[in-house]
């Protein structure tokens, strides 16, 4: 089990959500827009349409029967992952249904792939701003192969190519740079564990050079979601 150190004084946002858009209250009271609004508000139009395409394939009641238990699969996931970063994996009962045992052993897969790998945890479901742009919340904060990194649990419906979750980078980019403007950090890393339904294992890493693409990447992303809104 990785240290558990209280490294920093982390802090929870209140959440609000206006029109379908989720919203943080940063620390001087005022609203502004979660890391994943900005990105799905600025999603590529292919990306969209390769969307819309695959809903008319399935059909709608195929395609959010699909949606539904995959996020509801995925939010399992997370809660048991979240009891392992607080030491209390053991001890925790996600429940009995076929979702939450199907949760229950991915986040197996994904413990037994991390667990000598991560070094320090500093915190765990961390909210983080920068001032009045944006606002997130990422899973897991620490040492992670020695050096100071982000990472993000994801569950997938099957395996994914490094190609199609340019999100997920961009995603880890802004948590960066948020944290490091909220504690002075230097983090520069990017570590994403990744387990399908049927428990697959992947992870997908950035290293401080391809950092600064997604930095720069995820500044064009901000930009047009202010520039649209």
């Amino acid at each position: 089990m990785p240290k558990i150190i209280n490294q920093y004084p982390y802090q929870e946002f209140k959440r609000t959500s206006v029109d379908g858009k989720r919203l943080y209250q940063n620390p001087w009271g005022d609203p502004v827009p979660s890391v994943t609004t900005i990105l799905s508000a600025t999603q590529p139009a292919e990306k969209r349409q390769a969307l819309a395409n695959w809903r008319k394939r399935v059909g709608t009641e195929e395609a959010q029967r699909i949606t539904t238990t995959a996020a509801n699969r995925g939010t399992v996931m997370h809660n048991i992952l979240e009891h392992w970063a607080l030491g209390e994996y053991e001890t925790y009962n996600p429940g009995n249904n076929i979702v939450h045992q199907q949760a229950k052993a991915m986040a197996q897969v994904v413990v037994d792939n991390i667990e000598n790998d991560v070094d320090e945890i500093w915190g765990t479901e961390v909210n983080l701003v920068a001032k009045e742009l944006y606002a997130g919340t990422t899973d897991l904060v620490g040492v992670y192969k020695g050096e100071a990194t982000i990472m993000d649990f994801k569950q997938t419906n099957k395996p994914k190519k490094r190609e199609w979750i340019d999100d997920y980078f961009l995603q880890g980019a802004a948590y960066a740079n948020a944290h490091n403007e909220m504690y002075g950090t230097d983090i520069s890393r990017i570590a994403i564990f990744m387990c399908s339904g049927d428990c697959q294992w992947q992870l997908f890493e950035s290293d401080p050079e391809d950092f600064k693409d997604w930095e720069m990447k995820w500044a064009q992303r901000l930009e047009k979601f202010y520039r649209l809104s």
